[in-house]
């Protein structure tokens, strides 16, 4: 079973999920390059497509990461880390 999740960007194209920020805000980069990051809010209307910058999303990403770790969710933690490490190194 995977758990990537892909969206579609009307003018980027192909995003996929980077990780979970909240209930309700997902974290993205676009697939090929993964230069650019989008912060996807869940409204009523539909979604929402925040772009941020590279050092916003590394500073998204590591607060998840303490997050994770205090929570004691390892597996996740150790996915995530994973993750960081391949986007921003």
């Amino acid at each position: 079973m995977s758990t990537e999740t892909y969206l579609n960007h009307p003018t980027f194209g192909l995003l996929f999920r980077v990780c979970l920020v909240d209930s309700s805000q997902e974290l993205f980069a676009t697939l090929y390059a993964q230069r650019l990051f989008f912060v996807v809010k869940t409204a009523a209307g539909g979604l929402q497509f925040d772009p941020i910058g590279r050092s916003d999303a590394r500073i998204l990403v590591e607060n998840r990461l303490r997050n994770l770790r205090r929570e004691g969710a390892l597996k996740d933690y150790q996915q995530l880390q994973k993750i960081h490490k391949q986007t921003f190194q």
